[in-house]
């Protein structure tokens, strides 16, 4: 049985680096409730997780008529 290697859940650093939002811009995003997190323990302070799935939903495919009607 094969283990997928793709984690399900990022931290918000992570999910910073990799899709170029600020790590404040998903924390609005959750005090928005627009993303979903998680944290492994109740206690204040404890890290937040997001999921992979929903951070990648947050793009948004560019159109390139779109682009042009912008300039």
């Amino acid at each position: 049985m094969s283990r997928s290697t793709t984690p399900e859940f990022e931290s918000l650093r992570s999910a910073s680096a990799r899709t170029g939002y600020s790590i404040y811009t998903f924390r609005e995003k959750i005090a928005a409730g627009e993303l979903p997190a998680y944290r492994i323990s109740d206690k204040p302070g404890s890290a937040m997780r997001v999921k992979v799935a929903d951070v990648n939903a947050l793009l948004k495919p560019v159109i390139p008529a779109t682009i042009q009607a912008s300039r």
